[in-house]
């Protein structure tokens, strides 16, 4: 919502890393969009949408994808796909799922849409690229080299059905044609289109607590959804970073297995319950319940400092309008020591006990609010106090989930 919010002051918005495992639901008057893989500001006529080198792509969800947007009205003949980008492919997706199904009681929490896995041969050098599907006899070899490794994983470890290079040729190729307006060197064109005085917005996936070097490891994402990541996952170098904007629910919310402090029971709590089915709380990809609780300072201050925001977009701020009293972490108790960061060992994370302090609630309706003073007193106080915790200002704040429902407080 953010991101589809400003992109209609860009030229180009770039989403830099991930693949179809990120949910992102656009809300303009009637149409209601969820947005997987093409970054928002599909929607705006002026803006060029680009898939940067960063992201893993299935190319059935891109082509279903566009279908769905060109369905809803909105073209996507300017969308540009990195020649770069790697290709998820079927054993990719077969590996997700029955390695996740392996760990038992111990899950990661992945989508089991073959993210993973594809970031795997990626590293391992033995990924296939967007631009390798557009020459069958180099699509045929490659295929042809990896399945001799993954056909031995599939049947041997998983003991499931095995590829030939002509199954995934025939799958594959068509799909290839239908890529191929959209390919492009977007790491040249990127540069090109700064060096000549054209603006750029990167649309990163996930948080900062499911990024792989920086996140809750294990129970990670497969990719820097940290903001550096927008530097690699488009080629595009650090002195043309200006701005770096963090968005932040009012309470905090997880996909998945890993530590999460303040988590709140949603059987059991009754402010846990209410947090998830007033924001409903749902994943857009997997339809998963997320789990809710408290707002987190430390993860706020971890995330402000990783990523170096200059500012912060905090959103449904409408639904702790239900509360009489609402809690927000302000450090943690880890074995007796106070930390109002994240802890770097992850056993004393694991382990950390939320210490809050509890603010006076407003219990009235904000959603029709525009401007900061038109807040209650004591809804501007808490974003105060969030912005304290996460030493970063609240430049925009979310009070509904329509378009329109924002408080643009210090983004120009």
């Amino acid at each position: 919502k953010i991101t589809d919010l400003i992109a209609k002051d860009y030229d180009y918005v770039v989403r830099y890393q991930g693949g179809n495992n990120a949910g992102h639901t656009v809300i303009t008057g009637d149409t209601k969009l969820a947005l997987h893989l093409i970054p928002s500001g599909v929607m705006y006529d002026n803006v060029t949408p680009v898939i940067g080198n960063g992201c893993v792509i299935d190319p059935n969800v891109l082509i279903e994808e566009m279908s769905t947007i060109n369905e809803a009205g909105f073209p996507t003949d300017r969308m540009l796909v990195s020649c770069d980008a790697h290709v998820i492919m079927p054993y990719h997706i077969d590996l997700d799922g029955a390695s996740e199904a392996k760990r038992g009681t111990k899950l990661i929490g992945t989508t089991k849409r073959g993210i993973g896995p594809a970031y795997e041969d990626k590293v391992a050098r033995r990924g296939i690229r967007i631009q390798d599907m557009m020459d069958e006899a180099v699509f045929r070899e490659k295929v042809a080299s990896v399945l001799e490794l993954k056909n031995q994983i599939l049947s041997k470890i998983y003991d499931l059905p095995t590829y030939t290079v002509d199954q995934i040729c025939e799958a594959y190729l068509p799909l290839a044609e239908r890529i191929r307006p959209h390919m492009a060197e977007t790491t040249h064109l990127l540069n090109t289109a700064l060096a000549d005085g054209k603006s750029v917005l990167f649309e990163g996936a996930q948080g900062t607590m499911p990024d792989i070097d920086h996140g809750t490891y294990p129970f990670v994402t497969s990719s820097n959804c940290t903001a550096g990541g927008a530097i690699t996952g488009s080629g595009v170098g650090m002195k043309n970073v200006d701005r770096v904007i963090g968005v932040m629910k009012a309470y905090i919310t997880r996909v998945g297995s890993g530590p999460m402090p303040t988590e709140l029971d949603y059987d059991t709590d009754e402010c846990g319950h209410k947090l998830t089915e007033l924001g409903y709380e749902y994943g857009v990809t997997t339809g998963r319940r997320r789990r809710c609780g408290w707002f987190d300072g430390p993860i706020a201050n971890f995330s402000s400092r990783v990523n170096g925001l200059t500012d912060l977009a905090l959103t449904k701020l409408d639904v702790l309008s239900a509360f009489d009293t609402i809690k927000v972490c302000v450090a943690y108790d880890c074995d007796g020591t106070r930390y109002t960061s994240v802890p770097e060992h992850q056993e004393l994370f694991a382990h950390a006990k939320p210490i809050y302090e509890e603010l006076p609630g407003w219990n009235c309706d904000i959603t029709g609010c525009r401007a900061f003073e038109d807040l209650p007193a004591e809804a501007r106080s808490y974003v105060e106090f969030v912005e304290d915790l996460a030493h970063t200002r609240v430049s925009i704040i979310g009070v509904g989930a329509e378009r329109e429902q924002i408080i643009n407080r210090f983004w120009k």
